[in-house]
């Protein structure tokens, strides 16, 4: 990329590298799904312009970490998708996989068309639920392995969108800052839960949050 320093430059999906279960295929649809984003992104405002230069490892390796976690999950539904970080990333890597199914649930329309025309391109088996998530809960009642959602809304206030969506197997599983130590104070206030926190490898302050048998106190 002209202009771009060379450190940024440099980047590319062989960050992906460090993750076994990332095919040679992955890659390329990724790869895919990254140049559609820089094409969209000309006209569109789906990410911050200032982290396209490192797209790789702020959002593509960022999102692809979560299925160290959940490496068996085939069922996931992801909330406000955006440009489809963490959710099409993950369905992009289960794309070979039997049974997986990924929905994504994002309001904004324009994102909504962004977002299938990277299904189109990729093949990756994705729903996209153009709709707001407390309108798609009300009426979701298939099973789910995984709840997903990054950059979207506090610790308290994601327990109350994946509630009506969780089973007693479901995970929810969070892409979260260093000030989740204190969105997690607040949200033990209200919620009971198990909880479990592993180091993210894009982020040394960032932390994934596994968060199973979800339930209101009181």
């Amino acid at each position: 990329m002209q202009g771009a320093r060379p450190e940024v430059a440099a980047e590319s999906s062989d960050c992906l590298n460090r993750f076994d279960f990332v095919t040679d295929r992955a890659k390329a649809r990724l790869e895919s799904y990254v140049a559609l984003l820089r094409k969209w992104q000309a006209t569109h405002n789906l990410v911050s312009s200032a982290t396209l230069d490192e797209v790789w490892s702020r959002h593509v390796l960022d999102s692809a970490q979560l299925l160290r976690i959940v490496p068996d999950a085939r069922r996931w539904i992801d909330l406000g998708s955006g440009a489809g970080f963490p959710g099409m990333v993950v369905a992009i890597l289960l794309a070979e996989t039997e049974g997986a199914r990924v929905t994504l649930v994002e309001s904004n329309a324009k994102k909504c068309a962004f977002l299938r025309a990277v299904a189109r391109e990729t093949n990756a088996p994705v729903d996209v639920a153009c709709e707001r998530i407390e309108s798609f809960a009300q009426r979701h009642h298939d099973g789910v392995d995984v709840i997903s959602a990054r950059a979207l809304a506090s610790f308290a206030d994601l327990c109350v969108l994946a509630l009506p969506m969780m089973e007693s197997d479901t995970a929810l599983l969070l892409l979260k800052g260093q000030d989740f130590v204190y969105e997690e104070q607040e949200a033990s206030k209200c919620w009971g839960y198990d909880l479990n926190l592993t180091e993210s490898v894009t982020d040394p302050g960032g932390r994934i949050v596994t968060v199973r048998n979800l339930k209101g106190k009181g």
